[in-house]
């Protein structure tokens, strides 16, 4: 990774230490009612996973764990690890109020084996809006690889590369009707926004505003993987998404947002199942 992905992830991390308090107390997360860990997944994502009963899980730039509760749940031994520390004390808060054993880890993706001293995963979970703000997935999945158990399993559940390309708003001047506006494939150097309004509801991001995001195909993640030796065993393509990205969208009898009968079928998320 060069100096300038450093200087760009060290902005992300100051970002997601900002960002961290809006998130908190916005009605997105939804922290004030009743913890449904649940809700952010959807049910294939489970059929994948199987049970996790007794099981080392970790998952990758976990935020504020809201998923990250689930898999104790479950009743698996369940580490989280991210990059801002603001991130992960919030976390470690949330989980002690729910009751949750969790074990919450402050680092650099990149760095993970060092700091969760070579411990070995059954199954490792990472996704929503996780791998674009990594420059490098052969770096990250050569980790995966080192954190993995013999026989363990990676589980990715993430935004489609179409979804990032279709970005969330349309232009000063553009209809509501969907647009590429970004690139789907990567290989170009990251994007950045200067944005004082996050992805949720709430008030503006004081102090950090700057981040830095790649685009990544899915031959770029599947090449990763494979290269790092493991071995892809199931690939879905979701058209619902855990929340409304554009406004008609419509809800789904799974709680979950597709858009409206008659528009086309598009993939926004997808699932892939690897084993080292």
């Amino acid at each position: 990774m060069t100096d300038e992905h450093e200087r760009m992830m060290r902005a992300n991390q100051a970002n997601w230490d900002a960002r961290t308090p809006v998130h908190l107390a916005s009605r997105f997360y939804g922290l004030g009612e009743k913890l449904d860990p649940a809700r952010w997944f959807a049910a294939f994502e489970w059929e994948d996973l199987g049970d996790l009963a007794g099981l080392d899980v970790l998952h990758l730039q976990c935020h504020l764990g809201t998923e990250t509760i689930a898999f104790a749940e479950r009743g698996a031994r369940t580490v989280g690890l991210d990059i801002s520390e603001a991130s992960v004390a919030a976390a470690a808060d949330i989980a002690a109020r729910a009751g949750a054993d969790v074990t919450y880890v402050r680092a650099n993706v990149y760095d993970a084996v060092e700091a969760l001293d070579g411990r070995r995963f059954d199954v490792i979970y990472t996704g929503k809006g996780a791998l674009c703000y990594l420059p490098d997935l052969d770096r990250w999945a050569a980790v995966i690889a080192q954190l993995l158990c013999p026989g363990g399993r990676l589980y990715i559940a993430e935004f489609h590369p179409l979804l990032n390309a279709l970005g969330p708003k349309p232009a000063e001047g553009e209809g509501t009707e969907l647009l590429l506006r970004h690139d789907y494939l990567g290989g170009r150097d990251a994007v950045h926004r200067n944005a004082t309004y996050t992805y949720t509801d709430g008030p503006a991001v004081e102090g950090a505003t700057d981040s830095y995001e790649w685009m990544h195909g899915m031959d770029e993640v599947v090449n990763a993987l494979t290269t790092a030796g493991l071995g892809i065993r199931r690939l879905r393509e979701s058209d619902e998404l855990p929340w409304p990205r554009w406004p008609q969208m419509v809800r789904t009898p799974s709680g979950w947002w597709r858009l409206p009968e008659g528009a086309p079928r598009i993939p926004l998320l997808y699932g892939l199942l690897a084993s080292r």
